[in-house]
């Protein structure tokens, strides 16, 4: 069937962008080929210098096309593209199996002389036949690169051929400004807007509302624009952006709006943005403006468009909408009150939406379609566009479509939408956000449709799989990835997931349909193959490049792809439902990525994994959490692997083999796992998590290039070897992340400084110390935001000294609760007035704390605090002392004293001294819930009784 035209626009320009990322990554490839660990023969290396010439050419025609609007495309380019990203994969292949063979065999530990010779001697043969069979390689590869290049000449059009068919569409804003729209579940953000603008600064103000696209932010815009009305503003203005905004364009919309008059005069003369400028603040003059400017794309545009507005002191105000947190973040000049954040609609306000769209009313939906109603709006997850879209398909005609169609619709949301016009409007704006990404962004967010819808995908785990990929490119990869995942989440492409008290998300989530998005995109492109999604049409004789299997297959898929090539398959993800139709290791031949992550592998299964030492250019070894009984001393073969995560599993003994594995950055263990003899030679690791050091403690001295450490050591360790241990981590320097388990961990005290902890950021110590530490301390730690510790006896000014960190986040201090403490004692620990500046989490566990004391300046930004108090503290007299409170009530004293930790939403407090049945007992919880009555932000309130 031929695809429409404006289809194959589309997936014209996506095919460029695949093969811009495909390219990219192997001209540095070649380049390895030049070095001297290759030495290749002088026409061998010409052949290479012509192939990176020539890829360089086509990658910067490829970049230059990916910029051309996907209408202006044509499809003859597609194919191109298609052509050079096929062989940019083969070559890609080739150049790993060369890799793999250069890494050569590495001897035992324990080798002797003669048998390090041989080992030497094999890899110095082996490395004569690799050179022979690169130069014939690169000649085959030349010839295929000449001929793809002569194949685009010879069928290009060249020159005055009929110029690029265009359609008009209709502007969606114009649908929000003049359409019926319902702004259903806006009207309090509404309102909190409209206040702020009311009730804000003298002089200018600038608002920015920021979401995912579809959320409803140009509605929300449009709400309070018409309810300014009743303000009396001298002017007031609504303008787009967009993506690849014509700044002078909207300048003149801006004029228009602002002083018709002086936007007639000057309509016919060209001017350029300065002058347009300086004409909009002479028409601005002294008059008071609400100005919305919407669809902010980056911080460029703004910075441009802002010149044109200027502080007369007339309380005028501008709202900005973007997709972006990071142009609000601009717009507000960082000033985060300014920012409205949108939020998914209830599920009351979801329904109320999609009733009325359908039924014209909110209670009119019959009984047989509430429940199939209600599994749709789960789907559409509270996305205003995604609700008014599937309405939109549900009626034709103005009648609504039958029961049986809202069930198909239904169980094809999650995968290949149904091709209503509604919802190709729904996912061509969604698709506005994607090709307004980098070309490396685009490669990364496809990568989602990895994933099952509704999964949680861990951060971590996906940066990764990025790198096993090759999809990031420098130094510092983790980092890197990193900053592509939080760019996705800025530009709301992904919905950020369990947010640290560091305010970084550890993992995300895909909207369903954005997802149905990108998986669209994925496999018309052939980037990834989703077994359990594919479509009738399929075929399976196309060379799949990444596969996922997440369900169950049917049997007719199951027998077509036992024949089908995995040859030129690198990666293989596999979830849990699908394991039992695990494919054999042994198909496949250029894999970088086996993922098998929650996958029962503990179980006789009859699956093999000791082929997986025939996976040469693996990168990335998955097995976290398969409960796997044995791991295979075969991964020892992996010389390319970089990553190995082992957390999870049953076997208890690392396989030696691993100590050979020169290119491994990332190391997770099974809990207390030993490190085989020579795990020194690791010099690439960045992070290693859950070993155990019981003999070769200096080992650790060589890893220097470690980010992030957990280990253990046994009680039986002596003071030699504790400084040993402590002498090696202080050639650690880059490390940040740094977690010690121990049962005589006190030993460390007296070794530990002068540790070079400049960079550490987290440092969790399981086991008691007697005292809190000296190294714990604000010299020692400027940077470090996350602290679990446990101390036997804490001292009346360690809280004060913990206090002085100055960049503490998260504080878990655990001490042993003195419960035979006279009930008169005054030795409840203190808290300094300007303490913990920066902390957002605080629990002391066993801990007293003075809860009378909490003074102005307390811990500012403390979120959730737990604590103990004793009864009698809280039934002091001084509680009836009275204060007036910031809206002129009178308080007593505890009520005033909790007012003061202005960002509180959680207290938990252990109440002890007393019985929990007692008559006083009862008073001072009571006492402690009504001190947190009045305060503005109503935290919630846990009691803990002497037994927990």
């Amino acid at each position: 069937k031929k695809p429409r035209k404006r289809e194959q626009e589309s997936e014209s320009q996506r095919a460029m962008n695949l093969a811009v990322a495909a390219v990219s990554s192997i001209i540095p490839m070649l380049g390895r080929l030049l070095t001297k660990e290759y030495n290749l023969q002088k026409s061998a290396k010409e052949d290479v210098k012509y192939l990176q010439r020539e890829l360089m050419s086509m990658h910067a025609a490829l970049r230059a096309i990916a910029e051309v609007p996907p209408d202006q495309l044509p499809w003859q380019d597609m194919l191109w593209a298609g052509d050079i990203t096929e062989l940019s994969h083969d070559i890609k292949d080739l150049l790993e199996s060369f890799d793999a063979c250069v890494a050569g065999s590495v001897p035992p530990p324990d080798a002797g002389y003669f048998q390090v010779l041989k080992v030497k001697m094999a890899n110095l043969f082996k490395m004569a036949k690799v050179r022979r069979e690169i130069a014939t390689a690169v000649k085959g590869v030349k010839e295929h690169v000449q001929e793809v290049a002569n194949r685009d000449d010879r069928y290009r059009c060249r020159g005055g051929g009929a110029a690029p068919r265009t359609t008009t569409t209709i502007d969606p804003l114009l649908l929000v400004l003049y359409g019926n729209q319902k702004t259903v579940g806006m009207d309090a953000a509404r309102d909190k807007i409209m206040a702020k603008l009311v009730h804000g600064a003298t002089g200018l103000q600038i608002l920015s509302i920021v979401g995912f696209g579809g959320l409803g932010k140009t509605t929300l815009a449009k709400a309070v624009y018409d309810m300014a009305a009743k303000i009396k503003y001298d002017c007031r203005v609504f303008v787009s952006v967009s993506r690849n905004p014509d700044i002078r364009k909207i300048f003149r919309k801006l004029l228009f709006q602002f002083d018709v008059e002086t936007y007639i005069r000057f309509n016919q003369t060209e001017l350029d943005e300065t002058q347009l400028i300086s004409l909009l603040r002479q028409s601005i003059g002294a008059k008071r403006y609400l100005i919305v400017v919407d669809d902010i794309w980056d911080t460029n545009a703004w910075g441009l468009i802002s010149l044109a507005f200027m502080d007369n002191n007339t309380r005028s105000r501008i709202i900005t909408t973007t997709r972006n947190f990071d142009v609000s973040r601009a717009c507000c000049s960082f000033d985060n009150e300014l920012i409205h954040t949108m939020e998914p609609l209830s599920e009351g306000d979801s329904k109320k939406l999609f009733y009325e769209r359908i039924f014209a009313s909110e209670t009119g939906c019959p009984p047989e379609l509430e429940q199939v109603s209600t599994e749709i709006l789960k789907k559409c997850a509270g996305v205003p566009l995604a609700i008014i879209a599937l309405a939109g398909h549900l009626t034709s005609n103005q009648q609504i479509k039958p029961e049986g169609q809202w069930h198909d619709l239904l169980n094809s949301i999650g995968r290949g939408l149904t091709n209503g016009g509604s919802v190709e409007h729904m996912k061509k704006i969604l698709s506005f956000s994607y090709y307004d990404l980098p070309s490396h962004l685009k490669t990364c967010l496809l990568y989602l449709s990895i994933f099952p819808e509704d999964y949680y995908i861990d951060k971590t785990r996906l940066v990764k799989r990025w790198i096993a990929e090759g999809f990031i490119q420098g130094e510092d990869l983790f980092e890197l990835g990193e900053s592509y995942f939080n760019e996705l989440v800025n530009r709301s492409m992904i919905q950020p997931i369990n947010i640290d008290t560091d305010g970084r998300a550890k993992g995300c989530r895909v909207h369903d349909m954005m997802l149905d998005l990108i998986c669209d995109l994925s496999s018309e492109n052939n980037f990834i193959s989703i077994l359990d999604t594919i479509k009738g049409d399929w075929s399976f004789k196309r060379n799949m490049r990444r596969l996922s299997l997440q369900k169950r297959m049917t049997e007719l898929t199951s027998t077509q792809l036992s024949t089908t090539s995995m040859s030129q398959v690198r990666s293989f993800t596999v979830f849990s439902p699908a394991i039992n139709q695990m494919l054999s290791l042994s198909l496949f031949k250029v894999l970088r990525v086996l993922d098998l992550e929650d996958c029962n592998l503990g179980n006789d299964r009859g699956l093999n994994l000791h082929c997986v030492g025939n996976l040469l250019q693996l990168r990335y070894l998955g097995l976290r959490d398969t409960k796997l009984r044995e791991i295979p001393t075969e991964i020892g073969n992996l010389r390319l692997l970089q990553i190995l995560d082992l957390h999870g599993v049953d076997a208890e003994k690392l396989p030696t083999g691993v100590v050979g594995l020169s290119y491994l950055m990332f190391l997770h263990l099974r809990e207390n796992t030993d490190l085989p003899v020579g795990y020194r030679n690791l010099t690439f690791l960045q992070e290693l998590t859950k070993a155990n050091f019981s003999d070769d403690m200096e080992g650790l001295r060589f890893l220097t290039e470690l980010r992030v450490l957990s280990f253990s050591w046994p009680s039986g360790c002596g003071p030699d070897k504790i400084d040993i241990l402590v002498n090696s981590l202080r050639n650690l320097e880059k490390l940040q992340s740094l977690e010690i388990t121990s049962e005589s961990i006190d030993l460390m005290e007296s070794s530990w400084m002068p540790y070079p902890a400049q960079q550490l950021r987290r440092l969790v110590l399981h086991g008691w110390f007697h005292n809190l530490p000296g190294f714990i301390s604000s010299s020692w730690h400027p940077r470090l935001s996350y602290l679990w510790i446990e101390v036997r006896k804490l001292q009346p000014w360690d809280i004060h000294d913990l206090g002085t960190l100055p960049a503490l986040r998260y504080l878990y201090l655990k001490s042993i609760l003195d419960t035979a403490m006279e009930e008169r004692a005054t030795q409840s620990s203190p808290l300094n007035i300007d303490g913990f500046p920066c902390a957002t989490e605080c629990w002391f566990e066993g801990v007293t704390v003075n809860p009378l004391g909490f003074r102005p300046g307390t811990m500012p930004m403390v979120r959730c605090l737990a604590f103990g108090a004793q009864v009698w503290n809280i039934l002091d007299i001084r509680h009836s002392i009275k204060h007036l409170g910031p809206d002129g009530l009178e308080l007593d004293y505890l009520s005033w004293s909790i007012m003061h930790l202005s960002s509180l939403e959680q207290l938990s407090v252990d109440l002890h001294g007393e019985e929990a049945s007692s008559a006083r007992y009862t008073r001072a919880e009571a006492a402690l819930k009504h001190a947190t009555y009045n305060h503005p932000n109503r935290p919630k309130v846990n009691i803990w009784s002497p037994r927990g």
